[in-house]
């Protein structure tokens, strides 16, 4: 029997203590305790630590004594208390009831704890991660005798209004035959639902440890983008499912606003927003808008796809490090579904500091600005969890992530920023002068790339065949605008020619026209492919044909006069995004005055 496929049954087998092994606390070091008498437990497996019965998890073995990470706060502990372990590694309990539920990095269900001991929760205390009692309506999906295999699915749950919740045979089962399935009707997750032809149970919930990736049958290139509504990404610098992204930036500079717009937008099937050591009114915020938010595509609150784990900068340091593990399980989870995920990781840097804290407990010898050698290896066992594939039932899911950096003072130098640059494709730079000027989202133009534009390509074109040019195009003149400013810093516009001044007043159009957007607009907070392809490509026009009338002689006084230049820059917020006629009628009324310019200051020909 493999390590997945006994998870459960060694759960309760040591719930009856059949399993557990009973050492003895030797030493305590904050969240890192060590403990004689447990030389025959394995890595990685829970440990019940103290009297209090923290759970814990043993991450080194040396000697016959093991090293300890405890996930709850252990004041008080105190030496010669015993720890019991269960031989069974940390896992979380996967099944219907997991979305719209806040969780901690542990998956302790937060709202059920704070109705049994409030605001702060007591030391060791515990809740069913799934709630046992609540019936969910099955619906089988195959018959008595029908061929099955790992990751099939054989029925299905509604589990929100928004998802239905396959139900799937563990990976790690490998009957072959459905021996027997339980009628259409209401159970709950520890019912058995159904049995195979050796005799082993199915139930609509299973374990599976969060640090062993789950099974799939093959990875597949990226091919669509992750369409977030925020034009700077979708256009600039845009993300495909299954891919993975960093925002990296300093204090203030919009990193938690930037995840909330797109949790929020994205046409992802799922949400998994993990709050990682950020500070408590953050996560307040996430808590008390995404109710209320309504989905787009459902009309429904947002919560009905969303899953929150919640580990603020107070709670125990050692839970900030498994919450990115639990997070990307429970992801995982739901791609093998054939859903599209997304994860919102706020923030990697938090995490790292855990990591770092942990080993400086341990002593182990520090590498760059003290983090652990390893940390680069822990980043890559992250990151790669990402991805597009098949599952073993045959759907097509994918994960991406998106992973806040919270570099000290802005220094994208710094190694968690560098070593995340290694294992990331798209990388969203926050400027601290964009932010400071109120321009969000704070993506700058020239630090920010994605290697995903020619991947999805294809599925642009099938959109808007312009795409492509307008973006390189709209880059290049950002980047030139940026040199130019240099000159303009030093010696002032008016030394440079119109032909060079329209390309500052065209940038100017581009930022506040169609990168700046405002997440309180009932009108600008999404924009649809269709209208940000059609406002970058009206202002690129407007350049073209701006230039080549200064070259035929006419003063950019009389182009900056243009009252359709300042339609232009409105259309983001003048017309929603099901009035694509309006924005025609603003390219009409602008290609009318450009052309009675140009017949203006046409050169006649000198015969």
């Amino acid at each position: 029997m493999s390590e997945a496929t006994s998870i459960a049954t060694q759960a309760a087998s040591a719930q009856a203590g059949e399993l557990s092994v009973v050492g003895k606390i030797t030493r305590i070091s904050g969240p890192i305790v060590y403990a004689e008498g447990l030389g025959s437990c394995g890595l990685y497996d829970v440990v019940d630590v103290g009297d209090a019965a923290l759970i814990g998890e043993i991450i080194r073995l040396k000697n016959g004594i093991a090293t300890i990470q405890v996930y709850e706060d252990d004041t008080g502990m105190r030496v010669g208390e015993k720890a019991v372990c269960h031989r069974r590694p940390l896992s979380v309990r996967l099944g219907p009831g997991l979305v719209g539920t806040i969780y901690d990095g542990i998956q302790r269900p937060l709202e059920s704890l704070f109705a049994l001991s409030g605001a702060f929760l007591l030391p060791g205390e515990r809740s069913e991660p799934l709630d046992n009692a609540k019936k969910w309506r099955f619906v089988p999906g195959v018959a008595a005798g029908s061929a099955i295999g790992p990751g099939k699915p054989i029925g299905t749950v509604r589990e929100t209004e928004s998802i239905e919740h396959s139900v799937m045979i563990p990976p790690a089962i490998r009957g072959r035959t459905v021996a027997s399935v339980a009628p259409e009707g209401d159970y709950t997750v520890n019912d058995e639902i159904a049995r195979t032809e050796l005799g082993e149970p199915v139930y609509l919930a299973h374990y599976w440890p969060v640090r062993k990736p789950r099974p799939t049958s093959r990875k597949l290139a990226v091919s669509e983008p992750l369409i977030t509504g925020q034009r700077v990404i979708d256009v600039f610098f845009p993300l495909s499912k299954g891919g993975t992204a960093a925002i990296p930036g300093g204090f203030g500079t919009g990193k938690t606003m930037t995840q909330h717009a797109v949790a929020k937008w994205c046409d992802a099937d799922l949400i998994v927003y993990i709050g990682c050591g950020e500070r408590g009114n953050e996560m307040t915020d996430v808590l008390s808008e995404f109710p209320e938010l309504i989905d787009p595509r459902t009309g429904r609150s947002l919560m009905e796809r969303t899953i929150l784990i919640a580990n603020t900068s107070n709670m125990p340091v050692a839970a900030r490090e498994v919450s990115l593990y639990s997070g990307i399980t429970l992801a995982e989870y739901y791609r093998d579904m054939g859903l599209d995920v997304a994860i919102m990781a706020d923030s990697t840097s938090r995490w790292a500091e855990a990591l770092r804290e942990l080993s400086g407990r341990m002593e182990e010898m520090p590498a760059e600005e003290g983090f652990p050698a390893y940390l680069p290896t822990r980043l890559a066992e992250f990151y790669e969890r990402a991805g597009r594939v098949v599952s073993l039932s045959g759907q097509e899911g994918s994960v991406s992530i998106i992973g806040a950096v919270s570099p000290p003072g802005g220094d994208f130098s710094e190694p968690v920023t560098q070593h995340t640059k290694r294992f990331i494709r798209c990388f969203w730079a926050l400027d601290r002068d964009l932010a400071n000027a109120r321009h969000y989202p704070a993506i700058g133009w020239i630090e920010s790339y994605s290697e995903y534009a020619e991947e999805i390509k294809p599925w642009w074109d099938k959109v808007d065949p312009r795409w492509n040019d307008v973006r390189l195009h709209a880059l290049e003149l950002l980047k030139r605008e940026q040199r130019l400013q240099q000159i303009v810093r030093l010696i002032g516009p008016d030394a440079l020619p119109d032909t060079e001044r329209i390309i500052l007043v065209v940038a100017e159009m581009i930022k506040n026209g169609f990168l700046q957007q405002s997440a309180f607009d009932d009108v600008d907070m999404f924009s649809v492919p269709e209208k940000q392809i059609m406002i970058l490509a009206m202002i690129m026009s407007f350049y073209r044909r701006s230039s080549a009338i200064i070259r035929n002689g006419a003063p950019l006084a009389k182009i900056v006069a243009l009252s359709s230049r300042e339609e232009v820059v409105r259309i983001k917020t003048t017309f929603d995004n099901a009035d694509l006629s309006g924005i025609l009628a603003v390219e009409t009324r602008m290609n009318a005055q450009l052309d009675e310019l140009e017949r203006l200051y046409r050169k006649v020909e000198t015969i």
